[in-house]
Protein backbone atom coordinates (compact mmCIF):
# COMPACT_ATOMS: atom_id res chain seq x y z
CA UNK A 1 0.00 0.00 0.00
CA UNK A 2 1.20 3.62 -0.91
CA UNK A 3 1.35 6.21 1.41
CA UNK A 4 0.96 10.23 1.02
CA UNK A 5 4.22 11.64 2.33
CA UNK A 6 4.37 15.26 1.08
CA UNK A 7 1.86 17.72 0.26
CA UNK A 8 3.06 20.81 -1.93
CA UNK A 9 0.70 24.16 -2.10
CA UNK A 10 1.14 27.41 -3.72
CA UNK A 11 -1.29 29.93 -5.26
CA UNK A 12 -0.75 32.49 -8.92
CA UNK A 13 -3.04 34.72 -9.64
CA UNK A 14 -4.27 35.38 -12.77
CA UNK A 15 -5.31 38.54 -14.42
CA UNK A 16 -8.65 38.00 -16.85
CA UNK A 17 -7.81 38.39 -20.29
CA UNK A 18 -10.97 40.43 -21.06
CA UNK A 19 -12.88 42.96 -18.91
CA UNK A 20 -15.71 40.58 -16.98
CA UNK A 21 -18.75 41.98 -15.41
CA UNK A 22 -22.03 40.77 -14.39
CA UNK A 23 -25.10 42.22 -12.32
CA UNK A 24 -23.51 42.20 -9.47
CA UNK A 25 -19.42 42.16 -9.49
CA UNK A 26 -16.35 42.92 -12.00
CA UNK A 27 -13.93 40.25 -11.63
CA UNK A 28 -10.64 41.60 -11.68
CA UNK A 29 -7.98 38.63 -10.63
CA UNK A 30 -8.20 34.69 -10.55
CA UNK A 31 -6.34 32.96 -7.36
CA UNK A 32 -5.79 29.86 -8.31
CA UNK A 33 -4.84 27.74 -5.72
CA UNK A 34 -2.46 24.87 -6.84
CA UNK A 35 -1.69 21.68 -4.60
CA UNK A 36 0.40 18.59 -5.72
CA UNK A 37 0.52 15.44 -3.60
CA UNK A 38 3.46 12.78 -3.38
CA UNK A 39 3.41 9.39 -2.69
CA UNK A 40 6.18 7.01 -1.62
CA UNK A 41 6.14 5.00 -4.28
CA UNK A 42 6.78 8.12 -6.43
CA UNK A 43 3.36 9.11 -7.99
CA UNK A 44 2.25 12.82 -7.97
CA UNK A 45 -1.22 14.27 -8.51
CA UNK A 46 -1.84 17.80 -8.80
CA UNK A 47 -5.05 19.47 -8.12
CA UNK A 48 -6.92 22.90 -7.89
CA UNK A 49 -9.22 24.90 -7.28
CA UNK A 50 -10.07 29.27 -8.02
CA UNK A 51 -11.40 32.52 -6.15
CA UNK A 52 -12.78 35.31 -8.31
CA UNK A 53 -10.58 37.97 -6.50
CA UNK A 54 -10.46 37.08 -2.99
CA UNK A 55 -9.96 34.01 -0.16
CA UNK A 56 -7.27 32.94 -1.98
CA UNK A 57 -4.83 33.12 0.82
CA UNK A 58 -7.37 31.77 3.29
CA UNK A 59 -7.59 28.45 1.03
CA UNK A 60 -3.88 28.33 0.89
CA UNK A 61 -3.76 28.34 4.16
CA UNK A 62 -6.60 25.95 5.51
CA UNK A 63 -4.78 23.38 3.38
CA UNK A 64 -1.31 24.27 4.77
CA UNK A 65 -2.18 24.17 8.21
CA UNK A 66 -4.91 22.07 9.16
CA UNK A 67 -5.95 19.89 5.93
CA UNK A 68 -2.70 18.94 4.38
CA UNK A 69 -0.98 17.54 7.38
CA UNK A 70 -4.49 14.81 7.81
CA UNK A 71 -2.77 13.63 4.50
CA UNK A 72 0.62 12.62 5.81
CA UNK A 73 0.85 8.55 5.84
CA UNK A 74 -2.68 8.13 4.08
CA UNK A 75 -3.03 5.66 1.34
CA UNK A 76 -4.19 8.29 -1.21
CA UNK A 77 -6.49 5.51 -2.95
CA UNK A 78 -8.83 5.62 -0.46
CA UNK A 79 -10.48 9.33 -1.86
CA UNK A 80 -13.80 8.79 -0.07
CA UNK A 81 -12.36 7.97 3.02
CA UNK A 82 -10.13 10.92 2.97
CA UNK A 83 -12.99 13.34 1.50
CA UNK A 84 -14.81 12.61 4.70
CA UNK A 85 -12.11 12.84 7.17
CA UNK A 86 -11.34 16.05 6.25
CA UNK A 87 -15.07 17.68 5.61
CA UNK A 88 -15.64 16.30 9.64
CA UNK A 89 -12.10 17.68 10.33
CA UNK A 90 -13.30 21.41 9.08
CA UNK A 91 -16.71 20.52 10.15
CA UNK A 92 -16.75 24.21 12.38
CA UNK A 93 -16.13 25.78 8.61
CA UNK A 94 -18.61 23.85 6.69
CA UNK A 95 -20.62 23.81 4.56
CA UNK A 96 -18.84 26.92 3.10
CA UNK A 97 -16.80 28.42 0.10
CA UNK A 98 -13.30 29.01 1.55
CA UNK A 99 -13.67 25.03 2.83
CA UNK A 100 -15.27 23.66 -0.48
CA UNK A 101 -12.67 25.48 -2.38
CA UNK A 102 -9.49 23.97 0.08
CA UNK A 103 -11.44 20.02 -0.70
CA UNK A 104 -11.60 20.66 -3.87
CA UNK A 105 -7.73 21.58 -4.96
CA UNK A 106 -6.87 18.38 -2.62
CA UNK A 107 -9.66 15.69 -4.31
CA UNK A 108 -8.84 16.90 -7.96
CA UNK A 109 -4.96 15.93 -6.58
CA UNK A 110 -5.94 12.77 -5.75
CA UNK A 111 -7.94 11.99 -8.74
CA UNK A 112 -5.34 12.94 -10.88
CA UNK A 113 -2.70 10.53 -9.00
CA UNK A 114 -5.48 7.62 -9.30
CA UNK A 115 -6.10 8.27 -12.71
CA UNK A 116 -1.72 8.36 -13.44
CA UNK A 117 -1.98 5.10 -11.42
CA UNK A 118 -4.18 3.20 -13.65
CA UNK A 119 -2.74 5.22 -16.43
CA UNK A 120 -6.23 6.13 -18.14
CA UNK A 121 -7.63 9.89 -18.46
CA UNK A 122 -9.89 11.37 -15.92
CA UNK A 123 -13.39 10.70 -18.11
CA UNK A 124 -12.92 6.86 -18.50
CA UNK A 125 -11.77 6.50 -14.72
CA UNK A 126 -15.11 8.71 -13.68
CA UNK A 127 -17.64 6.90 -16.22
CA UNK A 128 -16.61 7.27 -19.39
CA UNK A 129 -20.15 8.18 -21.07
CA UNK A 130 -19.40 10.89 -24.16
CA UNK A 131 -16.27 11.00 -26.12
CA UNK A 132 -16.96 15.32 -26.49
CA UNK A 133 -19.63 17.54 -25.12
CA UNK A 134 -20.84 20.80 -26.59
CA UNK A 135 -19.14 24.00 -25.96
CA UNK A 136 -21.18 27.65 -25.67
CA UNK A 137 -19.51 30.90 -24.97
CA UNK A 138 -19.61 33.35 -22.14
CA UNK A 139 -16.37 35.21 -22.41
CA UNK A 140 -18.21 37.82 -24.86
CA UNK A 141 -21.31 38.01 -23.22
CA UNK A 142 -20.51 40.49 -19.78
CA UNK A 143 -22.99 42.81 -18.82
CA UNK A 144 -21.29 46.16 -20.37
CA UNK A 145 -20.91 44.98 -23.41
CA UNK A 146 -23.06 46.41 -25.82
CA UNK A 147 -25.89 44.57 -28.28
CA UNK A 148 -23.19 45.23 -31.54
CA UNK A 149 -19.92 43.55 -29.70
CA UNK A 150 -22.50 40.40 -28.36
CA UNK A 151 -23.89 39.89 -31.77
CA UNK A 152 -20.35 39.65 -33.43
CA UNK A 153 -18.75 37.62 -30.67
CA UNK A 154 -22.21 34.93 -30.74
CA UNK A 155 -21.29 35.20 -34.76
CA UNK A 156 -18.07 33.93 -34.74
CA UNK A 157 -18.79 31.19 -32.00
CA UNK A 158 -21.09 30.33 -34.14
CA UNK A 159 -18.98 29.71 -37.45
CA UNK A 160 -16.62 28.09 -35.19
CA UNK A 161 -19.24 25.34 -33.98
CA UNK A 162 -20.53 26.54 -30.84
CA UNK A 163 -23.98 25.85 -30.33
CA UNK A 164 -24.11 28.64 -28.20
CA UNK A 165 -23.54 32.27 -26.35
CA UNK A 166 -24.38 33.18 -22.84
CA UNK A 167 -25.20 37.00 -21.99
CA UNK A 168 -25.42 38.58 -18.84
CA UNK A 169 -28.23 40.39 -17.61
CA UNK A 170 -28.86 43.03 -14.56
CA UNK A 171 -29.08 46.39 -16.74
CA UNK A 172 -32.94 47.70 -16.57
CA UNK A 173 -35.39 45.05 -18.26
CA UNK A 174 -36.43 46.82 -21.13
CA UNK A 175 -32.62 47.16 -22.15
CA UNK A 176 -31.98 43.48 -21.40
CA UNK A 177 -34.46 42.49 -23.84
CA UNK A 178 -33.10 44.83 -26.44
CA UNK A 179 -30.04 43.96 -25.90
CA UNK A 180 -31.20 39.76 -25.74
CA UNK A 181 -33.67 40.62 -29.34
CA UNK A 182 -30.60 41.61 -31.05
CA UNK A 183 -28.61 38.46 -30.41
CA UNK A 184 -31.55 36.60 -31.22
CA UNK A 185 -32.96 38.50 -34.67
CA UNK A 186 -29.22 38.11 -35.88
CA UNK A 187 -28.50 34.54 -34.47
CA UNK A 188 -32.02 32.77 -35.57
CA UNK A 189 -33.24 30.03 -33.88
CA UNK A 190 -30.32 27.34 -34.72
CA UNK A 191 -28.31 28.55 -32.08
CA UNK A 192 -28.82 28.75 -28.24
CA UNK A 193 -28.99 31.49 -26.04
CA UNK A 194 -28.65 31.52 -22.16
CA UNK A 195 -29.30 34.09 -19.70
CA UNK A 196 -27.03 34.59 -16.60
CA UNK A 197 -28.93 37.16 -13.85
CA UNK A 198 -25.77 36.43 -11.04
CA UNK A 199 -28.11 36.11 -8.27
CA UNK A 200 -28.74 39.97 -8.67
CA UNK A 201 -32.92 39.87 -8.59
CA UNK A 202 -35.72 39.72 -5.73
CA UNK A 203 -38.00 36.93 -6.74
CA UNK A 204 -40.69 39.46 -8.12
CA UNK A 205 -38.12 41.21 -10.14
CA UNK A 206 -36.97 37.78 -11.33
CA UNK A 207 -40.68 36.43 -11.95
CA UNK A 208 -40.88 39.61 -14.50
CA UNK A 209 -38.03 39.04 -15.99
CA UNK A 210 -38.98 35.61 -16.83
CA UNK A 211 -42.04 36.39 -18.40
CA UNK A 212 -39.91 39.24 -20.62
CA UNK A 213 -37.51 36.46 -21.65
CA UNK A 214 -40.23 33.87 -22.70
CA UNK A 215 -40.30 35.12 -26.02
CA UNK A 216 -37.10 34.82 -26.90
CA UNK A 217 -36.88 31.01 -26.73
CA UNK A 218 -34.03 31.01 -24.18
CA UNK A 219 -31.76 28.00 -23.17
CA UNK A 220 -32.20 28.88 -19.63
CA UNK A 221 -32.51 31.70 -16.73
CA UNK A 222 -29.49 31.10 -14.28
CA UNK A 223 -28.90 32.52 -11.06
CA UNK A 224 -31.75 34.90 -11.10
CA UNK A 225 -32.12 34.67 -7.56
CA UNK A 226 -29.57 34.42 -4.25
CA UNK A 227 -28.36 30.63 -4.14
CA UNK A 228 -29.91 30.74 -0.48
CA UNK A 229 -33.59 31.53 -1.98
CA UNK A 230 -34.38 27.79 -2.57
CA UNK A 231 -38.15 29.03 -2.21
CA UNK A 232 -37.76 32.00 -4.30
CA UNK A 233 -36.68 29.44 -7.39
CA UNK A 234 -39.05 27.56 -6.25
CA UNK A 235 -41.99 29.95 -7.22
CA UNK A 236 -40.12 31.33 -10.14
CA UNK A 237 -39.76 27.60 -11.55
CA UNK A 238 -43.84 27.27 -11.32
CA UNK A 239 -44.43 30.31 -12.70
CA UNK A 240 -42.02 30.08 -15.71
CA UNK A 241 -41.66 28.08 -18.83
CA UNK A 242 -37.90 29.36 -18.95
CA UNK A 243 -35.62 26.46 -17.53
CA UNK A 244 -33.89 27.93 -14.34
CA UNK A 245 -30.17 26.69 -13.94
CA UNK A 246 -28.16 26.80 -10.58
CA UNK A 247 -25.67 25.48 -9.43
CA UNK A 248 -22.01 27.90 -9.09
CA UNK A 249 -22.91 28.99 -5.76
CA UNK A 250 -24.13 25.25 -3.99
CA UNK A 251 -21.62 23.90 -1.95
CA UNK A 252 -22.83 20.37 -0.64
CA UNK A 253 -24.64 17.66 -2.76
CA UNK A 254 -27.69 17.64 -0.17
CA UNK A 255 -28.48 21.37 -1.35
CA UNK A 256 -29.09 20.17 -5.04
CA UNK A 257 -31.33 17.32 -3.38
CA UNK A 258 -33.34 20.30 -1.84
CA UNK A 259 -33.77 22.14 -5.25
CA UNK A 260 -34.12 18.94 -7.70
CA UNK A 261 -36.80 17.68 -5.08
CA UNK A 262 -38.64 20.71 -4.51
CA UNK A 263 -38.34 21.50 -8.66
CA UNK A 264 -36.97 24.56 -7.93
CA UNK A 265 -34.57 24.23 -11.30
CA UNK A 266 -34.13 22.05 -14.49
CA UNK A 267 -30.45 22.85 -14.94
CA UNK A 268 -27.17 22.05 -12.97
CA UNK A 269 -24.49 23.74 -12.84
CA UNK A 270 -22.55 22.23 -10.41
CA UNK A 271 -18.79 23.46 -10.06
CA UNK A 272 -16.30 20.85 -9.35
CA UNK A 273 -14.18 23.23 -6.83
CA UNK A 274 -17.04 25.02 -5.13
CA UNK A 275 -18.86 21.71 -4.37
CA UNK A 276 -15.34 20.40 -2.98
CA UNK A 277 -13.86 18.08 -6.02
CA UNK A 278 -14.57 15.72 -8.17
CA UNK A 279 -15.90 12.52 -5.35
CA UNK A 280 -19.04 15.35 -5.01
CA UNK A 281 -19.11 16.75 -7.82
CA UNK A 282 -20.20 13.16 -9.10
CA UNK A 283 -22.66 12.34 -7.12
CA UNK A 284 -24.17 15.94 -8.15
CA UNK A 285 -23.98 14.54 -11.49
CA UNK A 286 -25.61 11.16 -11.09
CA UNK A 287 -28.24 12.65 -8.41
CA UNK A 288 -29.32 14.78 -10.87
CA UNK A 289 -29.27 12.03 -13.76
CA UNK A 290 -32.13 10.28 -11.50
CA UNK A 291 -34.46 13.37 -12.18
CA UNK A 292 -34.00 13.56 -15.75
CA UNK A 293 -32.12 16.59 -15.52
CA UNK A 294 -28.97 17.70 -17.50
CA UNK A 295 -25.52 18.85 -16.01
CA UNK A 296 -23.77 22.66 -17.69
CA UNK A 297 -20.97 23.14 -14.71
CA UNK A 298 -20.06 26.27 -14.33
CA UNK A 299 -16.49 27.76 -15.34
CA UNK A 300 -13.28 25.54 -15.00
CA UNK A 301 -13.97 24.27 -19.00
CA UNK A 302 -10.19 22.24 -18.70
CA UNK A 303 -11.61 20.42 -15.86
CA UNK A 304 -15.41 19.85 -16.39
CA UNK A 305 -14.50 18.60 -20.26
CA UNK A 306 -13.52 15.39 -18.47
CA UNK A 307 -16.15 15.57 -16.12
CA UNK A 308 -19.13 16.17 -18.64
CA UNK A 309 -17.55 13.42 -20.52
CA UNK A 310 -17.50 10.59 -17.84
CA UNK A 311 -21.36 10.89 -17.01
CA UNK A 312 -24.42 11.24 -19.70
CA UNK A 313 -26.14 13.72 -18.45
CA UNK A 314 -23.48 16.27 -19.25
CA UNK A 315 -25.08 18.67 -21.92
CA UNK A 316 -22.72 22.04 -21.97
CA UNK A 317 -19.47 22.82 -21.08
CA UNK A 318 -18.43 26.75 -20.67
CA UNK A 319 -16.14 27.87 -22.38
CA UNK A 320 -14.15 30.63 -20.51
CA UNK A 321 -10.62 30.18 -20.90
CA UNK A 322 -8.64 29.66 -17.24
CA UNK A 323 -5.27 28.53 -17.70
CA UNK A 324 -3.90 29.41 -20.81
CA UNK A 325 -1.31 31.22 -19.23
CA UNK A 326 -0.41 27.83 -17.26
CA UNK A 327 -0.39 25.33 -19.08
CA UNK A 328 1.51 24.07 -22.22
CA UNK A 329 -1.74 22.93 -24.17
CA UNK A 330 -5.40 24.23 -23.94
CA UNK A 331 -8.47 22.17 -24.22
CA UNK A 332 -8.87 20.05 -26.85
CA UNK A 333 -12.20 21.68 -29.44
CA UNK A 334 -12.98 19.97 -32.46
CA UNK A 335 -15.90 21.05 -34.60
CA UNK A 336 -17.39 23.49 -31.77
CA UNK A 337 -16.93 20.86 -29.20
CA UNK A 338 -14.73 20.37 -26.02
CA UNK A 339 -13.13 17.21 -26.19
CA UNK A 340 -11.73 15.64 -23.31
CA UNK A 341 -7.50 14.66 -22.82
CA UNK A 342 -6.62 10.88 -23.68
CA UNK A 343 -3.59 11.27 -21.31
CA UNK A 344 -3.85 9.92 -17.70
CA UNK A 345 -4.22 12.37 -15.50
CA UNK A 346 -7.07 15.30 -15.24
CA UNK A 347 -5.67 16.07 -18.75
CA UNK A 348 -3.86 19.60 -17.82
CA UNK A 349 -0.49 19.57 -19.27
CA UNK A 350 0.99 22.19 -16.42
CA UNK A 351 3.61 24.46 -17.48
CA UNK A 352 5.56 24.48 -14.09
CA UNK A 353 8.20 27.28 -15.23
CA UNK A 354 5.48 29.43 -15.80
CA UNK A 355 3.83 28.68 -12.39
CA UNK A 356 6.97 29.00 -10.73
CA UNK A 357 7.38 32.58 -12.28
CA UNK A 358 4.01 33.34 -10.99
CA UNK A 359 3.14 31.69 -8.09
CA UNK A 360 2.32 34.42 -5.23
CA UNK A 361 4.85 35.64 -2.48
CA UNK A 362 4.67 33.62 0.97
CA UNK A 363 2.46 31.13 -1.24
CA UNK A 364 4.62 27.88 -1.48
CA UNK A 365 4.72 25.95 1.63
CA UNK A 366 6.11 22.07 2.06
CA UNK A 367 4.58 19.67 4.30
CA UNK A 368 6.00 16.92 5.41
Amino acid sequence: MSKIDRIEVLMVDLVPKVKRTDAIQSFVSQETPIVRIYSDDGQVGTGYSYTIGTGGHAIVDLIARHLAPQLIGHDPEMIEEIWKKLFFHTHATAVGAITALALAAIDTALWDMRCRRANRPLYKEAGGAQRSVPLYTTEGGWLHIEPSELIEDALRAKEAGFGGSKIKVGRPPQEDVKRLTAVREALGHDFEIMVDGNQGASVDEAIRRARLYEPLDLGWYEEPLPAEDLDGHQRLSASTTLPIAVGESIYHPSHFREYLQRRACSIVQVDVARIGGITPWLKVAHLAETFNVAVSPHFLMELHVSLCSAVPNGRWVEYIPQLDGLTHIGMMIRNGRAVPSEEPGLGIDWDWDAIKKQTSEGTHIIVR
